[in-house]
């Protein structure tokens, strides 16, 4: 994911954090200025949605506006095409990502 906080501000003629911090302020999202920095500075950890909400209301977009999906990496796996296969007879069916433990527990 891209997160293009500043360029969406920069759109609308906000040229720094502060500036930003300020509007979201008025629209009643205070934040400190370490997080303001964060979101600022580069890809955030995690975004409340109550957040995002205030950021795309002072910012005039959506939220897809912000955060923009990435191009796969070569190295991704393809998602699976269909259902899984069924079990073999006779196997119990496994939950997806979960081992199934094959010594009994002492």
């Amino acid at each position: 994911m891209r997160w293009e906080l500043r360029e969406r501000a920069a759109e609308r003629g906000m040229r720094t954090s502060a500036e930003v911090r300020r509007r979201l302020a008025g629209q009643g999202l205070v934040i400190s200025a370490g997080k303001m920095s964060g979101w600022w500075s580069g890809i955030p950890v995690s975004v409340r949605l109550d957040d995002l909400e205030a950021l795309c209301a002072v910012l005039a977009c959506e939220p897809s506006d912000l955060l923009i999906r990435a191009a796969a990496s070569p190295d991704a796996l393809p998602c699976p095409a269909g259902p899984a296969p069924a079990p073999a007879p006779g196997v119990a069916a496994q939950r997806p990502g979960r081992l199934r433990r094959s010594v009994p527990p002492l």
